[in-house]
Formats: C-alpha cells, sequence, structure tokens
C-alpha cells in the first residue's frame, strides 16, 4: 500500500468495520495486541467456521494481519493500515475545517448539482 488507501482500500475496510461482529473482533485486537483464534472464539460465543469468515473478511480488507504458528493462527491489527485510516480522516477533518473557514458569510460554496436542487449554493 501506498501513503495513501485508495477508494477501494477504505471501502473493503470500512465494509468488514460495518458488522458488528467484525468490529467487535476489531476491539479484542485492539486490546489483546496479538490473539490466537482460540481466545476469539472464547470471547465471541460463535462457531469456528463463522469466525474463519469473518477473520477472512477482515484480513482480505488488510486491517487485520494473520500469522500462522503451527496449528494456531494469531491475529493482529495491521498497524500501518491503521495509520493510514486514522491519515484519511486526518486529511476530511482538514479539508471540513478548511471549507467552514472559507464557508463563512460570503465565503464561496458550491454545490454538486449546480443548481438543480433547493440548496442554495
Amino acid at each position: 500500500m501506498g501513503s495513501q488507501m485508495t477508494d477501494d482500500q477504505l471501502k473493503a475496510v470500512f465494509k468488514a468495520l460495518a458488522d458488528a461482529r467484525r468490529l467487535a473482533i476489531v476491539h479484542m485486537l485492539e486490546r489483546g495486541g496479538e490473539v490466537c483464534a482460540c481466545s476469539l472464539l472464547d470471547g465471541l460465543d460463535i462457531s469456528q467456521p463463522t469466525l474463519s469468515h469473518h477473520m477472512k473478511v477482515l484480513c482480505d480488507s488488510g486491517l487485520v494481519r494473520c500469522r500462522k504458528d503451527s496449528r494456531w493462527c494469531y491475529y493482529s491489527v495491521d498497524a500501518e493500515v491503521a495509520r493510514k485510516i486514522s491519515a484519511s480522516f486526518a486529511l476530511l477533518a482538514d479539508a471540513t475545517a478548511a471549507g467552514a473557514d472559507t464557508g463563512a458569510e460570503g465565503g464561496a460554496r458550491t454545490c454538486a448539482r449546480e443548481g438543480s436542487c433547493d440548496c442554495g449554493n
């Protein structure tokens, strides 16, 4: 991954996090660092095939890493991907703040619909 995440990469992460169980898994990983799949199973009250599916989605999104050791899988949040997600939100916040600064009375605001709506911009 480059210095910024692509739209497709961000969509994959957000889609992965949109599921309540996957979000719970990420919270378990953020608290526990590297966590064995068996520990995740104990904490989630789900079957092994269901956990496997959720972990595949999280790993495919890039947010979670898997390390296999013998017969066990150990999962952790990919810190670099987490930083990139955070940086994406920082860019959004900066752009929003800059827009708010210039959008005050008399500031330039535009509507993407260019007059086809009644927003007044």
